[in-house]
């Protein structure tokens, strides 16, 4: 007990000298470290700063790209009703061109060419009346309704009746030209028959001998007509008839013929008169149809250069609108780069500064750590030392002790003094062992803490640290309860050091904290199976108590509760820390209860094997 309060007690003392140094480094950097929570924040507002700047860039570029869109889908638009008006106005003129050729020529194929014109325009401009713009200003310009002098309905209607004037006039041509065609006179059948008449042919030739090619170009050069010439005479007679006969006959064939043709000749007589006031009429018609045709016309490419002008002027300044709104947003949106670009710079260069700044300190830190850890390293040899030379210096007197013990008790035959020196050989015997581990310990840190079996007998071992462990109770007038149910001649194989320590260090905080109290340890045993046995151990004590704040923190290693520093204590905050250690040494468990004057009760258990 002596050997483990002087190591807890050498284990205070250079956790002070390390929490001295400590406070020192920390007292000699209290500005950097004040420095250092100011540099820290302020790295930290940067680092959120340039994410909030990404994060608005990111969300001006989406919206500047929807703009942009939008924007350049309107341009599409407008240069879609652009072509559509370029073809409007290709087919108006094309259609007038094949008009004036009509006019000039009297060509029907130029006015067929000059009808698909027309039905071209009609259907181009259908397309643009039921185009449908996006742009609002776009529409509100070629709002006709706000224009009563120009309207696309009363330019379509001009268009109709241009191609319905001119289709009529065509019309009346055909008719006409159908109507003046030449008149023929029918010519007359002779109904007589040429049989009756005997024709005979008789040709006679001149005694001139006919010339050469030669002979007649002279003859033609020199003005002589010497010229051939041949007669053929034709004679008719009638068959068999008589000349009265043939008299009537002829009278007859010529009086029929005069009389067909004088009726033929007034037939035709009247046919020109009719003929030549058609004529007049339709020519009439044709004048007033061409002068109506040609008003129309002359109408619908005014009218047609009107529309087409407003819809020109309306593209134009629609498109002018949107190039400089391109021209704004991309001016904005470079504006908000170079500023994002700044900041980001600016926030970054900060940043940086900050980050070397930290960096410095967290060096200094660093070799601050590192003197300090040789320090500590320092310290912790030297308790070494001192725990290996107070561990090996006492072995001796330790044993020094046990022998005399040993002698006193063959020499005495008082039965109060065997059973005190039983507890004092006891208490020896402990401190010896204890003393032999401390020196293991310092030979060796690294070796893991491991349980060292030996044969006992359990009951034996609990009394002995009950008996020994009483006058210590007693010095702060504390009554000690012991309640051992364990069969005497139980034997186990396990550690008998470490249950030792065990029951020590929580005996020993059970009478740190209590004072004119009573202290109780109530032992059992349980059988678990033919080779193992549970050592169940309660310990109470009517003390100080802990409060719940300390209750969850209580095994960690160095935790001094809120009433260490008004109890006279020498630990160093490894009792329960410990115990925990070596109970699960064990495979057992632990446990604490405890209420603010009232006491504490710690329960544990432990899995012994049998012999």
């Amino acid at each position: 007990m002596i050997i483990h309060q002087i190591s807890l007690f050498l284990l205070v003392k250079l956790n002070e000298e390390k929490k001295q140094y400590c406070n020192q480094i920390m007292t000699s950097s209290d500005n950097n470290f004040r420095l250092r929570k100011k540099v820290h924040y302020s790295l930290i507002i940067c680092i959120l700063l340039i994410q909030v700047a990404l994060a608005t860039f990111i969300y001006n570029e989406f919206r500047n790209r929807k703009n942009l869109d939008f924007i350049e889908n309107q341009i599409k638009e407008i240069d879609d009703l652009e072509n559509l008006t370029n073809k409007s106005r290709k087919e108006l003129f094309a259609a007038n061109t094949h008009f004036q050729n009509y006019l000039t020529t009297d060509d029907k194929k130029d006015l067929d060419n000059y009808f698909v014109a027309i039905n071209n325009l009609n259907i181009t401009l259908d397309k643009v009346n039921n185009f449908k713009f996006k742009n609002s200003e776009l529409n509100k310009s070629l709002d006709f309704k706000t224009k009563p002098a120009l309207n696309l309905k009363k330019f379509k209607v001009l268009i109709d009746s241009t191609s319905q004037i001119s289709n009529s006039s065509n019309q009346d041509w055909t008719q006409n030209k159908s109507k003046n065609d030449l008149i023929k006179i029918k010519k007359y059948k002779f109904d007589y028959n040429p049989d009756n008449f005997e024709v005979h042919t008789e040709v006679f030739k001149d005694t001139i001998k006919k010339k050469g090619l030669f002979g007649r170009l002279k003859d033609a050069i020199s003005g002589n007509e010497n010229v051939r010439k041949d007669s053929t005479v034709i004679t008719m007679k009638q068959r068999q008839s008589e000349a009265d006969r043939l008299k009537n006959d002829m009278d007859s064939l010529i009086n029929s013929a005069t009389k067909h043709y004088t009726t033929e000749v007034r037939r035709v007589e009247k046919k020109i008169i009719e003929t030549q006031n058609n004529k007049d009429k339709s020519a009439n018609n044709n004048l007033q149809s061409v002068n109506q045709n040609n008003k129309l016309f002359s109408e619908l490419l005014l009218y047609s250069n009107d529309v087409m002008g407003l819809y020109d002027n309306s593209i134009k300044n629609a498109k002018h609108d949107l190039e400089k709104e391109i021209a704004k947003q991309n001016s904005e949106n470079n504006k908000v780069r170079m500023y994002f670009a700044i900041a980001a710079m600016s926030l970054m260069f900060i940043a940086s500064i900050l980050l070397m700044y930290m960096t410095r300190i967290a060096f200094g830190y660093e070799k601050k750590l590192k003197a300090a850890n040789v320090l500590i390293n320092e310290n912790l040899n030297f308790k070494n030392r001192i725990l290996g030379m107070l561990s090996h210096e006492m072995r001796s007197p330790l044993k020094i002790i046990g022998i005399f013990i040993n002698r006193i008790n063959k020499k005495t035959n008082d039965e109060s003094i065997k059973d005190y020196l039983k507890s004092i050989s006891f208490t020896n015997n402990s401190l010896l062992l204890q003393a032999n581990q401390i020196l293991e310990y310092t030979k060796n840190q690294h070796v893991e803490n491991k349980l060292q079996p030996v044969i006992f007998n359990l009951k034996n071992e609990i009394s002995n640290i009950a008996t020994s462990m009483e006058a210590y109770i007693e010095t702060r007038n504390n009554k000690f309860d012991t309640q051992i149910d364990i069969d005497p001649k139980l034997d186990v194989f396990s550690d008998n050091t470490k249950i030792n320590q065990i029951f020590m260090n929580i005996l020993g905080n059970a009478n740190k904290f209590t004072e004119n109290g009573k202290i109780s340890l109530i032992s059992k045993t349980q059988t678990v199976d033919n080779n193992c046995i549970l050592l169940t151990t309660e310990i109470k004590d009517t003390g100080a108590g802990i409060s719940e704040s300390d209750l969850k923190n209580i095994f960690e290693p160095y935790y001094q509760g809120v009433l260490s520093n008004e109890v006279e204590n020498l630990g160093a905050g490894l009792g329960l820390s410990l115990c925990k250690e070596l109970v699960e040494l064990y495979d057992g468990t632990i446990a604490v209860e405890s209420k603010i004057a009232k006491g504490t009760k710690v329960k544990f258990s432990l899995y012994l094997n049998l012999k």
